[in-house]
């Protein structure tokens, strides 16, 4: 099969024009009512003078699969709904393959997620726009197109319909009933049975305007063998895949009709939440089938009742279209490992959007973005910064008109979690975003949205801190023994940080202003206010728990902590554990902030120990994972792959390999290895000017590094703890600023 359609562009996601605005092309449904889940099929046959130079413009609510004159040329179009709160998603072609001069024929499959849910906000109308540009006039979608409710699809029943998918988790179950399925690829294609579409306005379809789709179309691999098949107790034909992923099953079978065989995967149960399934019911005869929805997790079980003879069974698996880039390897198994399931864990949270899961909710927790834009930058080509970019703009046009944000979006839920929506505007999530990109104009964008947030939402009480917000969930972290007050001090601190620079970016001087006189005012008030000089740490007035090691270490972080204290830090950070895996990730910086890189190696081994020696090829979401297929779940334990967990990747390449952008798009960047106990360290960083490489080895007392400087960059050398100089050809010093090209240098 030909490689799908690619998108005409990537970097805007702006309203489309009229030309795109419906006002020739009609949103078009069918006349058999729609329910949640449930599919349609639209087919239209046309004459073109030529098809050279043909562009396509098409949405639907939800989902559609495209075949031209027989071919499959989009797998798995559009996006779930929601740029904002009345807008809807339109992919933009700008080569359409299989077209021909003369006649032609266009069918299209779509599948209605309906049900609000998180990170999806549907219409009230499942349907289809169309609009194909030929150099001598268009076809677009009306009331000619032929239309039908697919009755061979549906959506089988959940297994638990009172769990937590019925509000989380957008999409449906897949039925299929080969006996009365449609051979979309046929050339003998008969629809003299369906009825004509049905046209419906863009007032009364609740589809909004139409906005460009802003990151690439998923990427297909061809169908693969998997690496092992055996015969599970529960009699399920057990299919193992090479790590977790997004896949669509497929079968080949000889059956003699009505037997039904189940599809999943291992990922299947999260306590009392299921993911997808898929059920397809056999016709006589020899057959084949891949379902059209992706799953994700380690193995693939079939359920194939006897008597039906499997020819094959292999799988398809999918994902964001963004190359692997970045790397890091070291002399330490356990680093190596832990990064390589993070890159895997990142991976499979891409889709739409950034996800916590791919199996219980898909949801774009903000807390977890925040997490995965940083790590993506030290792992993808730049494809990957279109979803950052994506999630920040739905993020800022879901603001509630009283200036509150919230996550997830898009979707029904709309209640703020204070912490999480702090990380998001400020220095790790959207100030990242910059430094890894060098997009001035999306923070331009959004920059009067997060004014809004910081300063008119947030209030500051008469000791000078902020006044804390209990919002719509007043969440710290998951967990136990969670000082929130003093928790949203530190996490406003981080966001200042970021608003300012900001402000400065933008030109907004007086905003910056304001923002450096808070951080200054915070930066006394807090250690003065929240010290216990008794217990040697920071806390709440009232808090009585516990200590809280996120606190202490959000506190180096917003720079609320006097140097003089850090040894006093450093030894409680190597006694109290109640961060929970998302939250490790700051606690790891601030241990590496303060210098103390050994102390932090030790603490990630310790604390990710469990997860990297399982069997899994992802990270979990708590620190125990005892939930899945056939075990018993214990609540809190969660997914077996999660987004949050996977910031250890970000500390071995930002501050263990020391590699970090000083300018947007690391135009100029800092390389500063810190070894700690680690004898060699080899990392690759992606930028849009080439890659940085670097080896750093240990050759006796001295550092021995091989650095690859991208051209157009500059490289700040800074010299690594416990080395006194840097010597690079005949130049000495305790910074080297290094131009394009391959340089060696000995710190000594």
């Amino acid at each position: 099969m030909k490689r799908v359609l690619t998108i005409l562009t990537l970097c805007i996601c702006a309203v489309i024009t009229t030309s795109c605005s419906g006002r020739s092309a009609q949103i078009i449904t069918t006349q058999e009512p729609i329910a949640d889940g449930e599919w349609q099929c639209f087919r239209k046959e046309f004459t073109l003078l030529s098809a050279s130079g043909a562009s396509l413009k098409i949405a639907a609510d939800t989902k559609y699969w495209l075949w031209i004159n027989g071919e499959l040329v989009v797998r798995e179009g559009g996006l779930k709904r929601g740029p904002n709160p009345t807008d809807s998603y339109c992919d933009i072609f700008d080569a359409v393959p299989n077209l021909k001069a003369g006649k032609n024929s266009v069918a299209i499959l779509v599948q209605y997620y309906g049900k609000n849910s998180f990170s999806h906000s549907p219409s009230a109308t499942p349907g289809l726009w169309f609009e194909l540009d030929t150099k001598f006039g268009k076809v677009i979608s009306d009331s000619s197109w032929k239309g039908v409710r697919y009755d061979a699809m549906w959506a089988p029943a959940d297994e638990n319909p009172h769990g937590p998918r019925q509000y989380r988790l957008a999409g449906a179950n897949v039925g299929y009933d080969a006996r009365k399925a449609l051979d979309f690829a046929s050339a003998e294609f008969d629809d003299s049975a369906w009825s004509n579409a049905v046209e419906v306005s863009r007032e009364q379809s609740e589809w909004g305007e139409f906005v460009a789709r802003p990151i690439p179309q998923w990427r297909w691999s061809e169908l693969r063998d998997y690496e092992g098949r055996t015969i599970a107790s529960d009699g399920a034909v057990e299919c193992t895949l090479p790590y977790n992923a997004h896949v669509t099953p497929y079968l080949r079978i000889k059956a003699k009709g009505g037997e039904r065989i189940v599809m999943r995967t291992d990922d299947y149960w999260i306590g009392k939440a299921r993911s997808f399934y898929t059920e397809y019911i056999a016709r006589e005869g020899e057959q084949e089938f891949e379902t059209p929805i992706w799953t994700n997790g380690h193995k693939v079980l079939y359920y194939i009742p006897e008597g039906v003879e499997i020819l094959e069974l292999k799988y398809r698996e999918s994902g964001f279209d963004s190359d692997f880039v970045g790397s890091f390897e070291c002399d330490n198994d356990f680093c190596n490992k832990l990064w390589e399931k993070a890159q895997r864990t990142l991976y499979v949270t891409m889709r739409d959007n950034y996800m916590d899961c791919p199996d219980r909710e898909r949801a774009q927790w903000w807390g977890d973005a925040v997490v995965e834009l940083g790590e993506a930058g030290y792992v993808f080509d730049e494809r990957a910064h279109t979803l950052t970019r994506k999630a920040i703009l739905e993020l800022m046009s879901w603001q509630r008109p009283d200036g509150v944000i919230f996550s997830p979006i898009p979707g029904w839920y709309s209640q703020e979690l204070p912490c999480q929506m702090l990380a998001s505007v400020g220095f790790y999530g959207f100030h990242t975003y910059y430094m890894l990109t060098g997009d001035k104009q999306t923070i331009a964008e959004v920059y009067p949205r997060v004014r809004k947030y910081l300063r008119e939402v947030w209030e500051v009480d008469n000791s000078g801190m902020i006044t804390p917000r209990k919002g719509g969930w007043y969440w710290g972290d998951w967990g136990t023994n969670i000082d929130k007050p003093a928790l949203q001090q530190c996490w406003y601190a981080v966001a200042l940080r970021g608003f300012a620079k900001m402000a400065r970016l933008t030109g907004h001087n007086r905003d910056a202003m304001w923002a450096e006189q808070m951080l200054d005012k915070m930066h006394y008030d807090f250690d003065k206010l929240f010290w216990n000089e008794k217990l040697q740490h920071y806390k709440s007035h009232d808090y009585n728990d516990s200590p809280d090691d996120r606190v202490q270490a959000m506190a180096v972080l917003a720079g609320l902590v006097p140097e003089a204290k850090y040894p006093i830090i450093r030894k409680f950070l190597a006694t109290h554990y109640n961060a929970s895996p998302y939250m490790e990730k700051y606690v790891l910086e601030a241990l590496c902030r303060m210098g103390y890189y050994e102390d932090a190696l030790v603490r990630l081994e310790k604390r990710f120990g469990k997860m990297v020696a399982s069997e899994y090829s992802t990270l979990w979401e708590g620190w125990e994972y005892t939930g899945g297929r056939g075990m018993k779940y214990q609540s809190g334990n969660g997914t077996y792959n999660h987004a949050w967990s996977g910031g250890g990747l970000t500390i071995l390449s930002e501050f263990i390999a020391g590699i970090s952008p000083l300018k947007p798009a690391f135009e100029e960047f800092r390389v500063c290895p810190n070894l700690a106990t680690l004898k060699r360290v080899h990392s690759v960083v992606p930028t849009p000017f080439g890659n940085i490489e670097m080896r750093a080895i240990r050759n006796g007392e001295n550092l021995e590094i091989e650095l690859a400087v991208p051209e157009k960059t500059t490289a700040i050398v800074e010299l690594p703890q416990g080395y006194s100089s840097l010597e690079s050809g005949d130049t000495t010093a305790e910074t080297l600023i290094l131009e394009a090209g391959h340089h060696k240098i000995v710190v000594r």
